[in-house]
């Protein structure tokens, strides 16, 4: 939709944020006229003939061809995503860990290296350090505070950057665009988990990103029900400036000797990712997810306004608590975090936040167990509240130095706030706590 006429006929007009949720990707079904995009439950689609089906399995022609690569219900959700990103293109996965594997899998090699935040998800790090090894792909896990530590960690081996803009759990933000200049300067691509974030509250893009990822199942789709993990590429990358990167510049053995960089150019990265990575290891999300996640994103704009409102407003609640010892949100004035809040998410830090009780484990156990509202479960991005103790939970796999630096000690709570009535949500921790 951002390249669509305005109605005077004169002139590119781009359509709002709020427009592109309910609008991005989809049109009324030309055969039905059904308005909202069905759920193409099918696996696979006819061929006009002969020729028309060795096109599409040459890459020489798009269309759908087998539903682990392509479906009309995902294919509408990826256009969405990589609309509301202001990318060049996206592919869908089974999960967000789904769609990390893919984006890494078309730019590594056995022993290569990437570069991560050490503030991230716990079943990242857990990816990253542990299971990614047995492929060969190294991850050097550093202190995003100081942007000079990416730099520092750099080797002629390193491919890419990772970082979360808005950290999960702890509710750190980094310094995107000063990460991004380092990343630029060493000619390898910064990968940014944007789900906490959302492209409602931050644009990675406009910051120097060149490639994002999500998990769908949380904010986007909003709702609890459905997994699901996004890659979306910025189509500014030059991917053979520095010959660093072969899988995208080198001709590929599947396709006759095609090289997807020259081929497909701004969006050759996604057409590796859909056709290699997708195609061979299978991860594809599933068409009914993909309706499910259209659904909640038609309301994102609405459903994060009100998260971050009541996530504020609790935050500023438990600061002053007398059982509370610390809260990392960066929407608080008091937070170290809040001037690059005002920078990369001037619309509100997010509605995931972590506090720490002050009598330490056992009153976190005690703690999620006496809650109502909130729900004790390992789940971000609902609209109902959420609640956990990632120590014993999330990131209970790590060591105690890595959970320390993950932001998710002993004494940590994790909240996601959802959308009930602020003043219940206040209530319930309240009771709880006493």
């Amino acid at each position: 939709m951002t390249s669509k006429y305005d109605q005077n006929g004169k002139g590119q007009h781009k359509y709002g944020m709020e427009t592109r949720t309910i609008h991005a990707g989809s049109s009324p079904d030309p055969v039905t006229g059904a308005r909202n995009t069905p759920i193409y439950q099918t696996t696979s689609y006819v061929f006009d003939g002969a020729e028309h089906a060795s096109d599409l399995f040459n890459l020489q022609a798009f269309g759908f061809i087998y539903s682990r690569l392509t479906n009309p219900t995902v294919a509408v959700l990826e256009e969405r995503i990589a609309n509301l990103e202001d990318g060049r293109a996206a592919v869908c996965a089974s999960s967000g860990h789904a769609a990390q594997f893919l984006a890494f899998f078309s730019l590594l090699d056995p022993g290569d290296e990437f570069i991560a935040s050490r503030n991230l998800y716990g079943g990242s790090i857990t990816q990253f350090g542990v299971s990614f090894k047995r492929l060969g792909w190294n991850c050097k896990f550093v202190d995003p505070h100081d942007p000079e530590n990416f730099r520092k960690a750099l080797s002629e081996k390193t491919k890419a950057i990772f970082i979360e803009v808005l950290a999960n759990p702890s509710g750190v933000v980094v310094d995107l665009e000063a990460i991004a200049a380092i990343s630029k300067e060493a000619g390898i691509p910064l990968i940014v988990d944007n789900t906490l974030s959302t492209p409602y509250l931050c644009q990675p893009f406009d910051w120097g990103a060149d490639i994002i990822v999500h998990s769908t199942t949380k904010f986007l789709s909003g709702n609890g029900t459905s997994m699901g993990g996004a890659v979306v590429e910025s189509g500014k990358f030059n991917w053979a400036a520095r010959g660093k990167f072969p899988t995208m510049t080198e001709p590929d053995p599947a396709y006759h000797g095609l090289t997807f960089a020259e081929t497909f150019g701004d969006f050759g990265y996604t057409m590796k990712t859909r056709t290699v990575g997708l195609r061979d290891f299978g991860p594809c999300m599933s068409p009914a997810n993909a309706f499910y996640t259209l659904m909640g994103m038609e309301t994102l704009h609405l459903r994060v306004e009100r998260h971050v409102e009541n996530a504020l407003k609790i935050a500023e609640f438990l600061d002053g608590h007398p059982a509370i010892s610390w809260v990392s949100y960066a929407g608080l004035k008091s937070s170290p975090y809040h001037q690059l809040k005002q920078k990369y998410l001037p619309k509100g830090a997010g509605s995931v936040f972590t506090f720490g009780v002050k009598r330490g484990y056992d009153a976190c156990i005690k703690l999620v167990e006496s809650v109502n509202l909130f729900s004790h479960l390992a789940n971000v991005g609902d609209t109902r509240s959420l609640i956990l103790h990632p120590a014993s939970t999330t990131h209970r796999q790590l060591t105690d130095e890595q959970r320390k630096n993950a932001g998710a000690g002993s004494d940590v709570i994790r909240l996601s706030v959802g959308l009930e009535t602020v003043g219940d949500l206040i209530y319930d921790l309240d009771q709880a706590l006493k």
